[in-house]
């Protein structure tokens, strides 16, 4: 086991189930246009949204544990930052052109859509960061909590990705205290196919109608208020939302290869498919795409699709044009804070 805690089989594990996430979060974003007029295509959205952006928030904060602290940790949240400024640039040029999204905020202080990620990842670390002394016990109760009060704020929730921050803080506390030698023991074959068995038992039920959950509870974007549901007691639902997300995403492990393979490398560069997969969903938006999608087959097509086009933005040619964006350079940021470090020192010797 290395010093984050991160071993070479948890590593291979967690790149595995990173990019079947990432295969469910383009797809998710793909069949939504289709949700209303296709049979089925709510069912399947539905069953994503309840457990892959908790499951991919636990991932995240699992290697964070890896370089959290130190020079590696200001490396990160500078890269996040850059990253942030760069895509809701590009997407919000983007949107004014070409999108037109309705109820868009052009502003750095409202992340674009998927960009609330970004701004959450760097709430997640300074939270961690704040919290490390604590017990593990005592930082996942405090999250809680946090993620419940959350929703009583008097205040648009997508500003700052504030509601999203708070409601999968909990999720990144415990991948970064999560252990996966302890339980790799307990994922025996007879396990992994009890736990796919309950998966799509779990789809079947809200086939069935036996799960009508309003699509608002599952994004985690919005207030109590916003969510139409101002009464004290709302922060009742969202506590119990938890346990239905952490079953969702437990039984989901099933379906994780255990082995090293071309899944697990691509699960290597999931942020590539992250941060440019939306550029290609919302030009099908505006596109003639969606208004000749009228059957269901052609509805399975737009998923093969989305699942064809995760494997392709994994691509060697795809990173190497892209990684500037993707994984902008931050050494000159660490230099100048260094720099600016010796002067504040300089200064306060003078003085």
């Amino acid at each position: 086991m290395t010093e984050t805690g991160i071993t070479p089989r948890g590593e291979t594990f967690f790149l595995n189930l990173r990019f079947l996430l990432i295969v469910c979060v383009f797809v998710g974003n793909a069949i939504e246009p289709l949700m209303g007029r296709i049979g089925g295509m709510a069912w399947l959205y539905t069953w994503i949204f309840t457990f892959h952006m908790p499951l991919f928030v636990f991932v995240t904060g699992y290697f964070a544990k890896a370089n959290l602290l130190g020079e590696a940790g200001r490396k990160v949240l500078l890269q996040i930052g850059l990253q942030y400024v760069i895509f809701q640039s590009l997407y919000s040029l983007l949107d004014a052109a070409v999108f037109h999204v309705n109820g868009i905020h052009r502003s750095f202080f409202a992340p674009y859509l998927l960009l609330w990620f970004l701004a959450s990842h760097l709430g997640w670390r300074l939270m961690q960061l704040m919290l490390r002394k604590w017990p593990a016990l005592h930082q996942l109760a405090f999250s809680i909590a946090l993620a419940v009060l959350a929703g009583y704020l008097p205040v648009d929730g997508s500003w700052l990705s504030l509601s999203r921050t708070f409601v999968y803080l909990p999720f990144f506390i415990a991948g970064y205290h999560f252990s996966f030698e302890r339980m790799e023991r307990l994922l025996t074959r007879k396990v992994r196919l009890a736990a796919i068995a309950l998966s799509l038992a779990w789809f079947g039920l809200i086939a069935l109608g036996g799960a009508n959950i309003a699509p608002g509870w599952l994004y985690g974007s919005m207030t109590y208020g916003q969510l139409g549901h101002p009464e004290w007691y709302a922060g009742v639902f969202r506590l119990l939302l938890y346990p239905l997300q952490l079953f969702a995403g437990i039984v989901f492990w099933g379906f994780v290869p255990a082995k090293k393979s071309k899944v697990t490398e691509m699960g290597r560069h999931t942020l590539y498919v992250f941060l440019l997969h939306g550029f290609i969903v919302r030009l099908a938006a505006v596109s003639p795409l969606y208004a000749a999608v009228r059957s269901l087959p052609a509805a399975l097509g737009v998923v093969a699709g989305a699942v064809a086009l995760t494997w392709l933005l994994t691509r060697r040619w795809v990173r190497m044009c892209s990684s500037p964006l993707i994984e902008p350079p931050v050494s000159w940021l660490l230099k100048l804070e260094r720099r600016a470090f010796r002067q504040v020192g300089a200064t306060g010797k003078h003085s």
